[in-house]
C-alpha cells in the first residue's frame, strides 16, 4: 500500500462540529471542485460521482471515531482501491487540527502517475474542511 498524507491544517471551529459534518456524505458536495466532479448523488454513509478524465467512483464511511476519526473507503467500480482517514485534534476550544491520509493500492507505474494528483487532492480537501463555516 502506498501512502499519502496531507499538511496539517487549521480550522477555527470545534472538533465535534467538522465531525458531525465529514460523517454524512450529504454534507461533501460543498467541499469538492464542481469544475471536476460532476453526476453527485449522495446518503449520509455513501456517495458516487463522475470524476473528469477518470470516471466513476464512489466512496462509502467505513468507521467513525466521534470527534477523532472518519474513515472512508471506495465503493463500487474505481480505479484502484484505497482508504481516506481524515483526524481530528481540537487542541483548544475553537481550534482543531485537521490530517487526511490516503492508503492506496497501486502499482509502480500508477503510483508515478497518480501521486501528484494525490497529494494535491489531499491538501485541497483538507483546506476545504479547514476553511468551511460550519453553523
Amino acid at each position: 500500500m502506498t501512502k499519502f498524507e496531507s499538511e496539517i491544517k487549521k480550522a477555527v471551529h470545534n472538533d465535534e462540529k467538522i465531525f458531525s459534518f465529514i460523517s454524512n456524505f450529504n454534507n461533501f458536495q460543498d467541499l469538492i471542485p464542481q469544475d471536476k466532479i460532476s453526476d453527485w448523488q449522495s446518503t449520509e454513509e455513501s456517495c458516487r460521482f463522475k470524476v473528469e478524465g477518470i470516471g466513476d467512483a464512489g466512496l462509502k464511511i467505513v468507521d467513525k471515531e466521534p470527534y477523532k476519526t472518519v474513515k472512508y473507503s471506495t465503493d463500487g467500480k474505481v480505479p484502484f482501491n484505497f482508504y481516506l482517514w481524515v483526524q481530528l485534534k481540537q487542541v483548544a476550544e475553537n481550534d482543531t487540527r485537521i490530517k487526511l491520509t490516503i492508503k492506496a493500492d497501486l502499482n509502480p507505474m500508477m503510483k508515478m502517475m497518480v501521486s501528484k494528483h494525490v497529494k494535491k487532492f489531499l491538501n485541497m480537501l483538507g483546506d476545504a474542511i479547514a476553511n468551511y463555516h460550519y453553523n
